[in-house]
């Protein structure tokens, strides 16, 4: 499902308009993008929690070259859905 696809779904179920959805849609996403910029998670009770991982320095191998690198320690982000949410996925079976 795309973003486009999100929008034209709320849309339909609550009558709003989409060009008003669409800004609240790409809101949420700032939001929760900017949270994680600054190293703060995100919890969505029921749904999941947006978290940044911190990676450790480790070495790596360029195979073409066959050298060894270090790749420095970073931060990802993450998603870890919540509970309920991983019940009601395993729940529905096709």
């Amino acid at each position: 499902m795309t973003k486009a696809e999100i929008v034209a779904e709320i849309a339909n179920k609550t009558g709003i308009e989409k060009v008003s959805i669409q800004a609240t849609v790409e809101a949420f996403m700032d939001s929760i993008k900017a949270s994680l910029v600054n190293g703060e998670n995100v919890y969505l009770r029921g749904f999941g929690s947006f978290i940044v991982k911190k990676r450790a320095e480790k070495t790596g191998r360029n195979i073409s070259k066959n050298t060894t690198i270090i790749i420095p320690a970073h931060n990802i982000p993450s998603f870890k859905p919540a509970k309920t949410f991983v019940t009601e996925v395993k729940s529905k079976v096709k």
